[in-house]
C-alpha cells in the first residue's frame, strides 16, 4: 500500500466513524417511535405482547428500543414504590463512590463500625461490603422489613462470609447505613443529584421518598423508592449504555460491568427452589445464567421486586424494558420472564421488518 493510498485509508475509516449515527438519549420527554415496524419490529408480534400484558397486573410498562420508546402500556408517569428494585437502584449509586475510594468493597462490618440490635457475633463482622452487595455476608440478624428468603436462613454463625448465598434484607440495608456512613450523603439527596437530574427524570419527587421498616428489629431501615416507569428507564438506558449519557460518563463504565458480572450462578442459589430459574446474581443485579443465557438474554440482567417491578436490560436486543404494577395487585417473575420472551419475538431479525 502506498503512502498516499494509506492516507487515503485512514481519512475514510475516519469519516465512516464520524458519520456513524451516535446513540439517541431523551431529553425532557422521550421520543416515540411511530411506526415500529420501521424500527425492526413486528405490529402483530407487539399486538400479542399487549394482549399478553392485558391478562397481568401490570400498572405501566414502557420499552426503550436504541434510546427511543417503541412499546407503552398503561400508566407509565405515575411514581410507585418499586419493592426491591431498589436495591439495584442502590448499587448503580455506588459506583461514583467505589470509584472515588469513598467506599472500600473490601472493608469489614468490624471496621466499618457495623453493628445491630443484640448485637453481631466477631465472626459476621468479618463480612465485607462486598460480601453484602453479593447477598453472601453470613450474617443472618433479622432485617427490619419482610419480602425476602431469611426464612431459610441457615443458623446465625453458621456460614463463613462470602461463601453462601441467601437473598436476605438484613445485607441490603445495611449497605444502606454503609452508602451513608462512609459518603456523609442521604441515599434519596444522593439518587436527586447523581441519577435523577442529570438523566434528567420526568417524575421523581425527592419529597415523595421515605426509609421504612421495624427499628426494633433491626436498626437498619429499608430505602424504598417511589419512581414512574418511564424514569426507570432512565436508569436502565444509563446501564445499557455503560453508565455514560449523551456523552458524559454518569457511572463509571468499570462500574456497570462489574456489578452486572455474575458471581452466584443459578446452581447456587438458595432456596432450592431458586435454583430452577433463569437467574444468577451480581452486585444487587440478577443475571440471566446458561442455559437460558442465550439469544436475547444473551447479557441481559435485571432489577425485579415483589409483586412483578422490573427493570430489565436486554444488550442483545438493546432494549430496556421497565415494569410496575399495583401495590395491591402482583404478577409472579415468572409471569413477567413469559412477557419478555413473547416481546423479544416481536423483534424482527432483519429492518424493518
Amino acid at each position: 500500500m502506498t503512502m498516499r493510498s494509506a492516507v487515503a485509508a485512514v481519512l475514510l475509516a475516519v469519516a465512516w466513524v464520524a458519520a456513524a449515527e451516535p446513540f439517541v438519549y431523551p431529553e425532557a420527554h422521550w421520543e416515540k417511535v411511530a411506526d415500529p415496524a420501521t424500527a425492526g419490529w413486528s405490529k402483530a408480534g407487539l399486538e400479542t405482547f399487549r394482549n399478553e400484558l392485558a391478562q397481568t397486573k401490570t400498572a405501566g410498562l414502557v420499552v426503550v428500543h436504541a434510546g427511543r420508546v417503541i412499546f407503552e402500556y398503561g400508566d407509565v408517569s405515575s411514581a410507585r414504590v418499586v419493592a426491591s428494585v431498589r436495591k439495584s437502584l442502590l448499587s448503580v449509586l455506588y459506583g461514583n463512590y467505589v470509584a472515588a475510594g469513598k467506599i472500600n468493597l473490601d472493608a469489614t462490618l468490624a471496621g466499618l463500625g457495623i453493628d445491630d440490635i443484640g448485637g453481631l457475633s466477631d465472626k459476621e463482622k468479618q463480612a465485607t461490603v462486598r460480601d453484602l452487595l453479593e447477598a453472601r455476608s453470613g450474617v443472618y440478624h433479622a432485617a427490619s422489613n419482610s419480602g425476602d428468603d431469611s426464612a431459610h436462613a441457615p443458623p446465625r454463625d453458621s456460614q463463613a462470609h462470602g461463601t453462601y448465598f441467601l437473598y436476605n434484607n438484613w445485607d441490603f440495608n445495611a449497605l444502606g447505613t454503609i452508602f451513608e456512613q462512609q459518603t456523609g450523603r442521604n441515599i434519596y439527596d444522593a439518587f436527586e443529584t447523581d441519577l435523577a437530574r442529570p438523566l434528567s427524570m420526568e417524575d421523581f419527587d425527592r419529597a415523595a421518598q421515605k426509609k421504612s421498616g421495624n427499628r426494633s428489629k433491626s436498626m437498619h431501615p429499608a430505602y424504598h423508592i417511589r419512581i414512574s416507569p418511564r424514569d426507570l428507564a432512565r436508569v436502565g438506558y444509563l446501564m445499557l449504555r455503560e453508565g455514560n449519557w449523551a456523552g458524559k460518563q454518569v457511572v463509571p463504565r468499570g462500574w456497570v460491568k462489574e456489578s452486572t458480572h455474575l458471581v452466584t450462578p443459578a446452581s447456587q442459589m438458595n432456596t432450592p427452589a431458586a435454583r430452577r430459574g433463569p437467574l444468577g446474581y451480581a452486585y444487587l443485579w440478577w443475571v440471566w445464567d446458561k442455559p437460558w443465557a442465550t439469544g436475547p438474554f444473551a447479557g441481559a440482567y435485571t432489577a425485579h421486586g415483589l409483586g412483578g417491578q422490573h427493570l430489565s436490560v436486554l444488550p442483545a436486543l438493546d432494549i430496556v424494558v421497565a415494569h410496575e404494577t399495583p401495590g395491591s395487585e402482583r404478577n409472579t417473575h415468572a409471569e413477567f420472564w413469559r412477557l419478555l420472551e413473547t416481546l423479544a419475538r416481536a423483534k424482527c431479525k432483519n429492518t424493518p421488518c
